[in-house]
């Protein structure tokens, strides 16, 4: 059992993703990736064809049902992992130098998976928390779609297969991960 609840260690996890992008692409001819699901998820909405945009006419069961089930698996994985395989009330397990930079802008309630203090309702009824959650979430999916890809395809796909824009597409998340940490999250979180 506690093999089940241990997180799989760094050097086992990350081949074992590694090797699924090659797998999936000489098994079953298909790129890894998620972002793609909104519009499979979209065209899979049971209206007649003259009702959808033209980007949304398409055969996804063909070419998206496969990704789709694929998505639903990681939200019954995390579903699996959060509410069966571990303690929902357990701290969440940070470095003490981050816990003290959390706290530094008022980030304390540590418990659960997430701080409540970033995501729940009533941080979603502040104009911080607002836009950290409405306005990250819009650019995450604007910018995964203006990308053609999201993080884990690009970084996960688009790397293992030499592609130069994955490359540039990688080094922007990065950019952007740390100007939000370091910059935009301690801004909007001051008191």
């Amino acid at each position: 059992m506690l093999a089940a609840v241990s997180p799989l260690p760094w050097y086992v996890a990350g081949p074992l993703i590694g090797l699924l992008v090659p797998i999936l692409l000489l098994v079953g001819g298909r790129t890894f990736g998620v972002s793609a699901n909104l519009r499979h998820a979209c065209a899979a909405i049971p209206l007649p064809q003259g009702a959808k945009p033209s980007f949304l006419r398409y055969d996804w069961r063909t070419t998206g049902a496969w990704n789709l089930i694929f998505a639903l698996g990681i939200g019954v994985g995390g579903f699996v992992g959060l509410r069966l395989l571990s303690d929902p009330s357990a701290p969440l397990a940070l470095a003490p130098e981050t816990a003290a930079a959390l706290a530094g802008m008022g980030i304390t309630d540590l418990t659960g998976f997430v701080p409540s203090q970033l995501i729940s309702w009533s941080a979603l009824a502040t104009p911080a928390g607002a836009l950290l959650v409405i306005g990250g979430g819009f650019l995450v999916g604007f910018g995964a779609r203006w990308a053609g890809g999201c993080t884990s395809g690009h970084a996960i796909t688009g790397l293992a297969t030499l592609q130069v824009p994955s490359l540039v597409a990688v080094g922007g998340f990065f950019a952007g991960g740390l100007l939000v940490v370091h910059v935009l999250l301690p801004f909007l979180l001051a008191p």
